[in-house]
């Protein structure tokens, strides 16, 4: 079986500890700084880790290792570019990187990441344009043959999408070379995967617009005040006690009800479609709240209307993100392009380049995602939550 990086992360110890250091960082806003301090540590984590692995398979000390070049396939494109990085000119000048790797970078950023597979996050190698619909109306029923008895009401708008540029960072080991292109590019896709997950889930979670992403805690209304390209953070929808059985269910109720109007006021269906963002500690309370034995000694988890519960780093504890899957547009566009970064930052026997990718998420409108106070202990208020 041919190993895979992201299966093996848990081996990477001192990636895993850098990378949460980073998450830290990203998640508590500290200054560039520091988190270009943060990054480096992980991306020195990684290359130690990494580099710890390819001499271990080198040397044949692990069955679960399979000789990486003996079994991945790689496309010509692809030992070329990876190859081009061992010359005198290696990647000094923007290269794209072939459309095999970007490929399968998103396609594991997706699958990996819960809260990015539910946002719907999609590739696109062109520069684009948002195409938004209201299709109802769109069908007119009568006679065949009959005349048209009305028109078409299906409102389609065309939106600029402002991207922000994403910059990667990658740092490859300058004795991870002679290991031959299979390793650099599953060195270079990892860290790139790697950084990209925890900068779009932040950004699309909970990015400000300024350069970035517009998250869904972000009003987004027609009428909403810009200020220096800021979106204002949206302010609570309600508080969730989940205090018994009753109120709980009442409450989940209404966190569908808010949804189920858009901003405009026109009815949208939206059970089964229902997101609940927490953060990992918060996930935990929830569940518990929802955890039952059944008749076969199991233990389940299930919530009122069946919403979907997933877990964020950067999701602000004390607080509760929902939103509606597929009202709302998380995309990366624009063709992937790696270069030398001739800047100087703290690494030793590496050299470092940087991934530049666009990208542009916003909710569809106001109505499409909130936030909820979290209060579950037994003096948490059990107010009556606004209707709609």
């Amino acid at each position: 079986m041919v190993m895979k990086l992201n299966s093996d992360l848990l081996k990477m110890t001192n990636f895993v500890e850098g990378r949460q250091q980073f998450v830290d960082s990203v998640k508590n806003k500290e200054s560039e700084e520091k988190q270009n301090e943060a990054f480096v540590a992980m991306a020195n984590g990684m290359a130690e880790d990494i580099l710890a692995l390819a001499k271990k398979e080198a040397r044949g000390e692990a069955e679960e290792l399979i000789n990486a070049s003996r079994m991945e396939k790689m496309t010509a494109e692809e030992v070329k570019f990876f190859n081009s990085i061992n010359t005198e000119t290696g990647w000094k000048e923007e290269k794209l990187l072939p459309e095999t790797v970007v490929d399968k970078i998103f396609d594991d950023l997706v699958k990996e990441h819960p809260l990015l597979n539910a946002l719907g996050l999609k590739y696109s190698g062109l520069r684009l344009k948002v195409l938004k619909s209201d299709p109802k109306g769109a069908i007119v029923w009568g006679k065949v043959f009959s005349e048209i008895k009305g028109q078409l009401d299906a409102a389609f708008s065309e939106e600029d999408a402002t991207q922000s540029k994403a910059t990667a960072f990658v740092v490859i080991p300058n004795d991870l070379i002679e290991y031959g292109p299979v390793w650099v590019k599953r060195y270079v896709t990892l860290q790139i995967k790697e950084v990209f997950a925890v900068g779009f889930e932040a950004a699309f979670l909970t990015g400000d617009g300024k350069d970035k992403p517009i998250g869904l805690n972000r009003q987004v209304s027609k009428d909403v005040t810009v200020t220096g390209g800021v979106y204002p953070k949206k302010a609570p929808s309600g508080v969730i006690t989940l205090k018994d059985e009753k109120v709980a269910i009442k409450e989940m109720k209404d966190i569908i009800k808010h949804h189920s109007t858009k901003e405009d006021g026109k009815s949208v269906a939206v059970r089964g479609k229902i997101i609940l963002v927490t953060s990992p500690e918060d996930a935990l309370d929830v569940e518990a709240e929802f955890t039952s034995r059944n008749s076969m000694g199991d233990y389940i988890t299930k919530l009122p209307f069946n919403p979907t519960l997933i877990e964020s780093e950067f999701q602000e504890s004390g607080e509760i993100l929902s939103f509606v899957s597929g009202r709302n547009t998380a995309v990366t566009a624009g063709d992937l392009s790696i270069k030398e970064y001739n800047e100087t930052l703290a690494l030793e026997d590496c050299t470092l380049y940087t991934a530049k990718q666009f990208a542009f998420g916003k909710a569809d409108d106001d109505k499409a995602a909130a936030i909820w106070t979290l209060k579950l202990d037994e003096s948490g208020s059990t107010d009556e939550l606004p209707e709609g």
